[in-house]
Formats: C-alpha cells, sequence, structure tokens
C-alpha cells in the first residue's frame, strides 16, 4: 500500500511525520512553515473544538471575533507583551500590488502604496482585544467581561513541525476583564481546570497542572498556568496555558472602571488558550508503529463496519443485518461508517482503518451471519472478539468507555513511570539521557541557574506542579538552598 511507517524506535520524529502524513491528518503547503489540515485531521479539530467550545460556554463565556491585523502602535503598548513576540511578527508594510515595468508579467510591490501606520499580523491578540475593552468598560456593571475567540494566528517560526510549531496555526484565545484580583486568579485557575478536564477526559492524556517559572511566562503575565503532558519519547509537551495578566493590559490601553462607590481603578485580566498543537500530542501520546490510536470520545469515526462478501446476493444479505446496526449505533450518537465500497480489500481495508486509528472495527461475512455474529476490532489493544448480532449496539458502546479508559490509564502509567527524583547534576543529566520524561529536582529560584540549566541539559522547568509540597533541599546546579522540587524535562 505504501503506507508503511517508520518505527517509532528507529526515528521518533519521522514516524511523527509519517504518521501525520500517511494517516491522512495534514500536508505540507506551499507556503514555507504553514500546512494544510486535511479533512479527516480538521475533522478532530471540530470534534475537539465543539467539546471546548460547550465547555466555555458553560462557564459563561461568549465567542467574539476580533480583527487579523493590529496596528503597531497599539501592538508597542503593553512593552513585555510587543519584547515577548516581537521576534516572531510578521508585518503588513503596504496594500497594493503593480506590474513591475522592467519584468513583464511579474508583480511588484507599489511603493506609493505604503500603509500610513504598519500592522502586526497577530501573534496573539491582547493589544486589539484590551484596545477595543476600553470602550466595552465604564462601571463594575460592566464585569465580568468574560470572551473567547476561535481564530488563527502567525508566529513566524523558523523551525516548524506539522501541528507542533507551524508559523500559522488555529485556536482559541480567551479575554476576560474582572473587578478584582481575586476573581481573575480564580478565572485564571478555573479555565486550567477546563483544560485539564478535556485533556484527561476527552483526550485520554493525563497532565500536570502547574505554574510556571518567571523566566517562562507569557510575556506581560503577573503568572503563567499550564498543563504539562508527556509523550511516548519521553519529552514534554505544554498542553494549555492560563494567565492571570494582572492590571499590566488595563494599564497600557488605559481600560478602567468605577466601583460600586464610584472609585476608578484599572481592571484586572486574564488570557487562556490551547491550539491545533494538541492534535500533535494526541498523536504522540497515544499511537503505535501501525498508526494512529484516537481516543473514541474525539475520534472523527468511533466505528467502521467492513462487509467481506462474494457476489451482489451475499452483499445484499450483509446490508440488511448492516443497516439496522448503524441506526441503532447512530441512536447511541456513536459516529459510523459503513465502507461498503468495492475498489479495495478487505484486508486493505481493515489497514487503512488502523492507520487512521479508528476506535472498533466490525467485520461482517458470509458465514457471521449465518451464526448470527459478527468480528468486532479494537484498534487500542488490537483484540478480536466474536460477538452476537443481538444486542451488538450496547457491546459497541460499552466497548468504546471501556477503550478511552484504557488509553487514559495506560498513558498514566507511562507518565507517572517516568516522573524521576533526581539530588545530584549527574543523577539529572543521567535520567535526562537515559530514561527521558519528568525529572523532579531542586532550583535555587534564580533566573541564571535557570538559564544554565537548559544551557547544560538542554532541559527546561516545565512547571511548579500547583499544591506542591514543600521540603528542604539544595539546587542540583548551584547547591544553594532549596524549599520545593519543580518538573524539568525536554520539551516540544
Amino acid at each position: 500500500m505504501g503506507k508503511e511507517l517508520t518505527s517509532r524506535e528507529q526515528d521518533y520524529s519521522q514516524w511523527y511525520n509519517d504518521l501525520i502524513i500517511k494517516g491522512s491528518l495534514a500536508d505540507y503547503s506551499a507556503v514555507r512553515g504553514c500546512m494544510v489540515i486535511k479533512p479527516y485531521g480538521f475533522a478532530l479539530w471540530e470534534n475537539m473544538r465543539d467539546v471546548l467550545d460547550k465547555m466555555f460556554k458553560d462557564t459563561g463565556h461568549q465567542n467574539a471575533y476580533f480583527p487579523l491585523f493590529v496596528p503597531k502602535s497599539l501592538f508597542e503598548a503593553e512593552e513585555k507583551n510587543a519584547e515577548g513576540f516581537a521576534k516572531e511578527c510578521a508585518v503588513v508594510t503596504h496594500y497594493r500590488l503593480k506590474t513591475d515595468p522592467n519584468n513583464k508579467g511579474k508583480l511588484m510591490v507599489d511603493p506609493e502604496a505604503k500603509l500610513e501606520e504598519e500592522l502586526v499580523v497577530r501573534p496573539t491578540s491582547e493589544a486589539i482585544i484590551w484596545n477595543t475593552y476600553k470602550g466595552w468598560i465604564q462601571s463594575y456593571r460592566d464585569l465580568p467581561l468574560l470572551i473567547n475567540q476561535w481564530a488563527n494566528v502567525v508566529r513566524w517560526e523558523m523551525r516548524t513541525r506539522l501541528f507542533l510549531r507551524t508559523a500559522e496555526f488555529l485556536w482559541q484565545e480567551g479575554h476576560t476583564a474582572h473587578s478584582t484580583a481575586e476573581e481573575a486568579i480564580e478565572e485564571t485557575r478555573k479555565m486550567l481546570d477546563v483544560y485539564a478536564d478535556f485533556a484527561e477526559n476527552w483526550m485520554a492524556l493525563p497532565v500536570i497542572k502547574g505554574v510556571k517559572s518567571p523566566n517562562e511566562r507569557f510575556a506581560g503575565a503577573e503568572d503563567t498556568y499550564c498543563i504539562e503532558a508527556l509523550m511516548q519519547d519521553g519529552k514534554a509537551l505544554q498542553a494549555g496555558t492560563s494567565h492571570f495578566l494582572g492590571q499590566n493590559f488595563a494599564k497600557a490601553f488605559d481600560v478602567k472602571f468605577s466601583d460600586k462607590n464610584n472609585k476608578l481603578d484599572y481592571v484586572w485580566a486574564t488570557s487562556w488558550g490551547v491550539s491545533t498543537r494538541l492534535i500533535g500530542g494526541l498523536v504522540m501520546a497515544h499511537s503505535d508503529d501501525d498508526g494512529l490510536i484516537l481516543p473514541p470520545k474525539i475520534a472523527p469515526t468511533q466505528v467502521v463496519i467492513v462487509p467481506i462478501y462474494k457476489g451482489e446476493e451475499q452483499k445484499l444479505l450483509i446490508d440488511a443485518t448492516v443497516h439496522p446496526i448503524i441506526a441503532q449505533l447512530k441512536a447511541l450518537n456513536i459516529s459510523v461508517k459503513y465502507d461498503d465500497s468495492d475498489n479495495s480489500r478487505p484486508g486493505w481495508k481493515f489497514a487503512e482503518y488502523e492507520l487512521k486509528g479508528v476506535p472498533v472495527r466490525v467485520a461482517v461475512g458470509a458465514r457471521d451471519l449465518e451464526n448470527k455474529v459478527v468480528e468486532v476490532a479494537r484498534r487500542d489493544t488490537k483484540e478480536k472478539t466474536t460477538v452476537p448480532v443481538d444486542g451488538i449496539a450496547q457491546y459497541v458502546e460499552q466497548l468504546l468507555a471501556a477503550i478511552q479508559q484504557q488509553m487514559f490509564n495506560k498513558a498514566k502509567s507511562y507518565r507517572d513511570n517516568h516522573i524521576t527524583l533526581a539530588n545530584t547534576w549527574e543523577e539529572f543529566v543521567n535520567i535526562l539521557d537515559t530514561k527521558a520524561g519528568f525529572v523532579s529536582a531542586h532550583w535555587d529560584g534564580t533566573a541564571e541557574t535557570e538559564d544554565k540549566i537548559k544551557e547544560l541539559a538542554k532541559a527546561t522547568i516545565r512547571c511548579i506542579p500547583l499544591d506542591n509540597p514543600l521540603e528542604d533541599g539544595v539546587c542540583i546546579l548551584s547547591g544553594k538552598k532549596s524549599t520545593q522540587r519543580v518538573l524539568f524535562a525536554r520539551a516540544y
């Protein structure tokens, strides 16, 4: 079939790229560093988006949409934010092309069509949104303002990988305004919990909730909360972030409100987001050398039914059995595909749906009809079972729930077995080089030591776990006193 994948052991990075391309999730594009998300990959993103969108609305948020372009002066207003993103910005300087007089048939930028003010293509939307909020917020009655947008952003990355790091990607970004710091911090933590809930209960991806070190914070934030996941190669992946922005953006854009005592104050802000990078995390956390393994709750197709027959007569008999099964599955809100196309053999179809990670495959043959049974195969463990046609829909429903839970359990077991304590620099480096995963180690709390560790070991502080136990110790690198361990890892 030409669909053979590089094995994870042979070359994990190539295995990932093979799987994204051959699993029909995405393709490379004519634009450097950008990707085309193919229908199967976009169906996966839509399922993720729909679940998250409902979770946001259930917590009181509304969707809006803001411009793709940010005037440079607005972008500069919050200095830390502008500085943090400056190296990744794409900038629009002109608004017209014209025919090149020296090279017929070619176009050139019209030098007379220079913009009065350059426009930054949004790498994140705080600047344009907070400039807008200034007109929306006057009083405490206008708060809290709970807005989310689904959008694309551009960050001009030099080294790109499909889904994990691309120059343009899709995401959602929440931007909320509050009357007190306490309320804003509560919102920041609440949205982190929403992300963790989604990762664990829909993506079957165990995560560690924590706070970033000052070095790793979002530019312009007072605190950055995150969920960190572990991939099968022992590298960490930041799967979502939620930021307490304090009054930084409100001050930069002069967003004030009058409180109940008619006293003016700056509002308190949060922002939070997840992106299509979650698809990369999903692939790397669960899949195997034969293809994708997708959690049933967000798989584009949960069940595929493949008929095995000779001649039209057998096909009609199988159809008569399969169509009621399809109706029963759909009544249980299970997405099902009946692949009765005659342009490929059943064996080819089996391999194709295995590659695409469809959680459950049902095969129905002429002999099965005589015995009133079907063969059910699960993608995650590849176990096959013969199941009576009577009650098949309920059996599949329970099987999908079991697959979802067992995928989470397997990923959690791997993650938990790859959190290792290190008490010396030698242990620290040895763990990273051999076992990988998260290394729990003492750090003296200084940016200098953090930078040095990153330089020497290519590892960063992924997070300081929430409710982290305090314990006296010494920093693995500097030997200075420390009051708690933090989680280091090499990361995507």
